[in-house]
């Protein structure tokens, strides 16, 4: 296992971190998978695990809690708040008001007295700045987090998080938590360059591209993936970006065999490979997933493979443009781009 600096807090992660969203309903986890998991990823060097409120409507952490008990301090533990979490207007978003009441609710579903990462789980356009980052400041002067991120920004966003941060006087975002793989590559053009400039941590979600990089989707077979039972419409091959997408991945499939490498390993190392992302979140729904994509950790790409990768999936390229979740709101509610 390889270990980076997180953004510049000094804090050393693990390159794979571990993605928990799969526990609990949505992976269709036991407790018992959940703890095999953590069990092989911690002893395979994992040291980050990763969850968020949200997933299976707190279960998750729950699980998550059950699995790390008595060996807290070993693992860089980090949590999302802001996505709705039921029917009430106000569970939801970036306020202080629910900031605060969500971070009590994680830290007792999780059974601990502070997380090492507290990050906003998506932009709330309603909520200013200088609110949000008063509210995770205070957070972390009572003891409750030690640093705080975002997940999903737009960049523009990122930049003024900054700003607003030293405007204020208050605490900034130290890390972003993206979408990104070979078949998304769109944060390279404006995401990465912003986070060198500030110096951010950057942990990536989805670098399997939700199964499509797992080696489990060809040309000729039918998809069953996990993903592809609830998002069909990620995986109808009748639509022109997911032909696309299955061109690449034809591709990218007859490249790591001559490479002497899974598809896992090549979507995985090229993700960690460039130089502005510090870990790549793996999602595993089963032990079995997990191990494969252990085999991972320590590939390193070659020049003349990340050359061939750029030559199939162009840098900066969004394979899938419509899936993007840090578009601004106004590309897609016509009522914000009119007066």
């Amino acid at each position: 296992m390889q270990y980076r600096t997180l953004g510049r807090t000094g804090v050393q992660v693990s390159s794979l971190a571990l993605g928990a969203m799969n526990f609990g309903r949505i992976g269709r986890s036991t407790q018992d998978e959940a703890t095999a998991i953590v069990d092989a990823a911690l002893e395979a060097g994992i040291n980050l695990i990763d969850t968020a409120d949200v997933y299976s409507d707190g279960e998750s952490e729950e699980m998550v809690g059950k699995a790390i008990a008595g060996r807290r301090d070993d693992i860089v533990l980090a949590t999302k708040a802001g996505l709705p979490m039921g029917d009430e207007r106000n569970h939801r978003g970036s306020s202080r008001r629910w900031l605060v009441t969500a971070l009590d609710e994680s830290l007792r579903r999780l059974g601990v007295d502070h997380v090492d990462l507290y990050q906003i789980h998506r932009w709330d356009p309603s909520t200013g700045d200088e609110e949000t980052l008063s509210a995770m400041t205070d957070l972390q002067r009572a003891g409750k987090i030690r640093y705080f991120g975002s997940s999903t920004f737009p960049a523009h966003r990122i930049v003024q998080a900054q700003w607003a941060a030293r405007e204020h006087h208050l605490g900034r975002y130290v890390t972003e938590q993206p979408s990104y793989s070979i078949l998304q590559r769109g944060i390279e053009t404006h995401i990465l360059p912003v986070t060198e400039e500030y110096g951010l941590g950057v942990l990536v979600w989805s670098p399997l591209a939700s199964g499509w990089l797992s080696g489990a989707v060809r040309s000729g077979r039918p998809i069953t993936t996990s993903r592809s039972t609830f998002m069909p419409e990620r995986f109808d091959t009748g639509l022109p970006g997911n032909r696309a997408r299955l061109d690449a991945v034809e591709q990218l499939a007859e490249l790591a065999d001559e490479a002497g490498l899974t598809m896992i390993q090549l979507a995985l190392g090229f993700v960690t490979a460039h130089r502005a992302v510090t870990s790549a979140l793996i999602g595993p729904r089963t032990p079995e997933h997990l191990h494969s994509q252990l085999a991972a950790a320590d590939t390193v790409l070659p020049a003349d493979v990340l050359d061939a990768i750029d030559t199939i999936v162009a840098p900066g390229t969004d394979l899938a443009p419509h899936e993007k979740y840090d578009t601004p709101p106004a590309l897609l509610d016509p009522s914000l781009r009119r007066r």
